[in-house]
């Protein structure tokens, strides 16, 4: 084999492998969208239901970083 083959036979391997890594990246998306829409709505429903979640306690410290942005 000469030297472009060579290269041909690398660029096909690596396109190759780059079709795989891009199918799997869709998989993996499908699932992270469906899994956020399935936590999105578990949230939504909790709150529709009148679940809330305490107010945080403000401490000093964060009065004082607070006072110091504004």
């Amino acid at each position: 084999m000469n030297e472009q083959q060579n290269h041909l036979t690398q660029l096909i391997e690596q396109r190759t492998n780059l079709a795989s890594d891009l199918e799997k990246l869709g998989t993996q998306s499908t699932r992270t969208r469906e899994l956020f829409l399935k936590t999105q709505g578990a949230i939504e429903y909790l709150e529709a239901v009148g679940v809330t979640l305490p107010e945080p306690e403000v401490t000093e410290e964060a009065a004082e970083e607070t006072a110091e942005e504004g």
